[in-house]
Parts: C-alpha cells; sequence; structure tokens
C-alpha cells in the first residue's frame, strides 16, 4: 500500500514536472499546426469542401484572421470556439507554421463559361490585392487566397460578405458594392467559377 502511494506521488510529480517544462517551452508551430488537420488537412492542404486550405497563407492575414475568430469578429461554425483557446504567442506560431507550407490549389469541377466571365471580373474588381489569379504573390499583402480554394468555402465567404457577417476594409467593401450593383449575386457566383478554375 505504502509503495503504491509512493509511486502515485512520483508519477504526479513527473507530470507536473513534465507539463511545467512544456508549458514553459511552449509547443511548436508544427505541433498546434497538426491539431488544425481534422479540418484544413495535413499541413494545411484542405480536402474540402468548406474548409479553405490555409498553406501558404501570408502570415500576418492568419493572425489577423485568428484574432477576428478569437474576439468574435469574423463568422464561423467552430473557429471562433477553437480560436479562443490559443495564446496570442500560439497563434503566431501557427501562423508561421503555415506560411511557410506550399499552396496547394483545390482540383474540382467548374463552369467554364462562367469562369471566363468571372475572370474579366476580377481584372476590374480584385485583381489589385488578390493578384492576378486571385493568389497575391506579395507577401507584403495580407490578402486572402482565392484562386484554388473550394468552392462551398468560397460561397459562404461571399455569402457572409454580403451579409455583414464578415468585416471588409474600405477599399474592398467599395469593390464589393460595385460588383453587386453592376452584376448582382452572378457576379459573385461567376467570381467564384473562376476561383475554382485555378488548378
Amino acid at each position: 500500500m505504502k509503495k503504491t502511494r509512493v509511486l502515485q506521488a512520483a508519477l504526479i510529480t513527473c507530470s507536473l514536472v513534465f507539463s511545467a517544462a512544456s508549458h514553459a517551452g511552449g509547443a511548436s508551430g508544427a505541433m498546434l499546426g497538426n491539431t488544425c488537420a481534422g479540418c484544413h488537412g495535413t499541413n494545411g492542404v484542405s480536402n474540402g469542401p468548406a474548409a479553405p486550405t490555409i498553406a501558404g497563407i501570408d502570415y500576418d492575414y492568419m493572425v489577423e484572421a485568428m484574432e477576428e475568430f478569437k474576439a468574435g469578429e469574423r463568422n464561423a461554425t467552430i473557429m471562433t470556439r477553437i480560436a479562443k483557446g490559443y495564446t496570442d504567442a500560439e497563434i503566431e506560431a501557427m501562423s508561421e507554421f503555415f506560411a511557410g507550407k506550399k499552396y496547394v490549389k483545390a482540383m474540382q469541377k467548374y463552369d467554364a463559361a462562367a469562369a471566363k466571365r468571372g475572370a474579366k471580373l476580377h481584372k476590374k474588381y480584385c485583381k489589385n490585392c488578390h493578384g492576378d489569379t486571385g493568389i497575391s504573390t506579395d507577401k507584403d499583402d495580407d490578402s486572402g487566397v482565392l484562386g484554388g480554394q473550394w468552392k462551398p468555402y468560397l460561397n459562404y465567404t461571399f455569402a457572409d460578405l454580403k451579409d455583414g457577417k464578415r468585416s471588409m476594409g474600405k477599399k474592398m467593401k467599395k469593390k464589393m458594392k460595385n460588383l453587386q450593383k453592376a452584376k448582382g449575386d452572378a457576379g459573385v457566383a461567376d467570381l467564384i467559377e473562376y476561383y475554382a478554375s485555378q488548378q
């Protein structure tokens, strides 16, 4: 009986020491990033359809998105709850991990005619911030990646933007307003087909 108590005490002490050491050093970005694989795929490459690929995401963009989820300022099904569990340092470590991964475009069906119309709309309304194909290569530009993302995810995102459930900067708000005025929901649908065609 006495041996059992001594062993239990030793195990508790060891677990506390390991826990404290782990906490002091902090979890690595890779370790934290691996917890995202269930929704966003291994190394952030989504298998779809509603979760975006976050591999290769801009560091500043991801930090900002996670902070918005954490504060309840960005609409999501579960990310608003998940983000609350991370410290600022952990969010930064994860963001650095995913920023260092290669972006992989989703292979999916798309409407070629709609994509052709969407290409013109992208050039007029979105290219300046989101790059030639919806994938900005400017590391100083914290724009989200649109080209090659899954269509269902893009549909949810554009719906949230339209309904005001997701914030936009002044420039994007103006562009979205002009797009809606000129082409309505059909224009957004064409844009989504264009982004889906980036494979």
